[in-house]
């Protein structure tokens, strides 16, 4: 049951109201002085308020503003015989929801604090619903703990509650779009909007006016004015995904955006001033891209301001199990399924594929894993032939190699360590010592092999190796 609070001086106003308002079923609670109000707040869980605006100790003004400080939920709607616009102003500004001079109508009433309770309520879900986007969305729930993946961490956090211009750097499938949202909704811009925009999905000669808008007649379609999303972003972030693929063109106006938050819309000569943070996203070899004039080298320095690397799933694959059991319980979840978990076999299977889709195919390989097995262990045969095929011919070379371990036992780092650095150094050997063919033996990018090599400082042991930068 809802509560509503009466405060006023007048003990037949105070009387008719708590009558009318408790046939419709409200708990109706009185008071005669603002004091008396605030010592009831202090009590009692207070919905809606009803308060006289001239009272003696304290007038209707400063009690709403006190009741706010108390409890910023309440509803409050001011009752007056001296209805002016000033006090009308002064008490929309205390926080009142409505303004209502006496006397006044019981059936309005009855509609209005109807009104005021679905405004509370509505209020509330709004609260809740930010706050679980925000939760969705901080960057702990990003799956991982492989040290590629702490780094990434770490740079959220210190980043995200910034202005700075954000590059995020991967393959598809790596979730950069994850990042884009832990590093939105956990900034100060977290209240405002988060616009997408896929610049390889929309054709050159519309994206312009997704942008940044168009002017009725400017182009033929153009059948009325229409706002960009760079306007619809205002105060908030946009995401430019795939920015890699964006004409020359645009990537002059772009500019201008970055180094001065201002843009004209297509066919008009008026500038738009906006404040948005930028957060692009690509799986391009952005300075191969500068090199070959494919991309403004000038704008490229104006994105990378903070360039974060998303690690491809093959050269993280110790958080393969983690994200296998994440997505298990999320799709069990929804679907109702009792899913148990993965037999080694399977997980075998998952571990020896090289995820060219990345984190994006392995969750669709577990939820469809899910979806077809009711209950109990994942196993090989639920998993797409292709995998399958994948253990049997290209088993993982891990198994080829076997450890002694001592009875006093040894690091699992350690030796895991070891293990990378002797393949690395035998990929190498074999290749003659090009580091593109040694990543391509690894199935690892050749940045990554060069940061491998630099990170374990495999440097002394190349020296018998004649290496290519090739």
């Amino acid at each position: 049951m809802n509560t509503v609070m009466i405060v006023d001086d007048e003990a037949a106003v105070r009387k008719a109201l708590e009558k009318f308002l408790k046939t419709l079923n409200y708990n109706v609670l009185v008071a005669c002085d603002g004091e008396e109000a605030l010592g009831i707040l202090d009590e009692e869980t207070i919905d809606v308020a009803l308060v006289d605006l001239v009272m003696p100790k304290m007038d209707g003004i400063e009690l709403i503003q006190r009741m706010k400080r108390l409890n910023p939920d309440v509803v409050a709607i001011v009752l007056t015989g001296f209805g002016t616009i000033t006090t009308a102003v002064e008490a929309m500004r205390a926080g009142a929801y409505h303004y209502l001079t006496k006397p006044f109508d019981l059936d309005y009433i009855t509609t209005l604090v109807a009104t005021a309770l679905d405004h509370r309520q509505l209020k509330r879900e709004n609260v809740e619903l930010r706050k679980q986007v925000r939760d969705k969305y901080r960057f702990e729930n990003i799956v991982g703990n492989s040290d590629e993946m702490m780094g990434v961490f770490d740079l959220i956090e210190k980043v995200a509650d910034t202005d700075s211009t954000v590059l995020i750097l991967g393959e598809s499938g790596t979730g950069k779009e994850l990042v884009t949202r832990a590093l939105h909704y956990n900034s100060r811009r977290r209240d405002k909007p988060l616009i997408t925009v896929n610049c390889a999905a929309i054709p050159e000669e519309l994206l312009e006016s997704e942008l940044f808008g168009h002017m009725k007649g400017s182009f033929t379609g153009a059948i009325a004015n229409k706002a960009g999303r760079f306007d619809a972003a205002d105060k908030g972030t946009i995401f430019l995904d795939e920015i890699g693929d964006m004409s020359f063109k645009l990537q002059v106006k772009l500019l201008r955006v970055l180094q001065e938050q201002q843009f004209e819309p297509v066919g008009s000569t008026k500038t738009h001033q906006v404040d948005v943070r930028i957060i692009a996203a690509t799986n391009h070899n952005m300075e191969e891209a500068v090199r070959e004039r494919r991309f403004r080298e000038d704008l490229y320095y104006r994105l990378n301001v903070i360039p974060i690397h998303m690690p491809p799933l093959r050269d993280r694959a110790g958080d393969l199990p983690i994200l296998v059991n994440h997505f298990l319980d999320k799709f069990a979840s929804q679907s109702g399924h009792k899913i148990t978990g993965v037999e080694s076999d399977a997980m075998g299977v998952l571990t020896a594929y090289n995820w060219p889709g990345n984190v994006r195919e392995l969750e669709n390989v577990v939820e469809r894993a899910v979806v077809l097995k009711p209950e109990g262990q994942v196993g090989v045969n639920d998993l797409p032939e292709k995998l399958r095929r994948g253990h049997v011919d290209e088993p993982d070379v891990a198994t080829a190699r076997t450890f002694d371990i001592p009875d006093a036992g040894l690091s699992f780092k350690g030796a895991v360590a070891e293990f990378e650095n002797s393949l690395i150094l035998k990929a190498l050997q074999k290749t003659n010592g090009n580091k593109n063919k040694a990543a391509a033996l690894l199935k690892l990018n050749r940045t990554t092999l060069v940061e491998k090599i630099k990170k374990k400082q495999l440097e002394g042991a190349l020296e018998d190796i004649t290496v290519s930068e090739g």
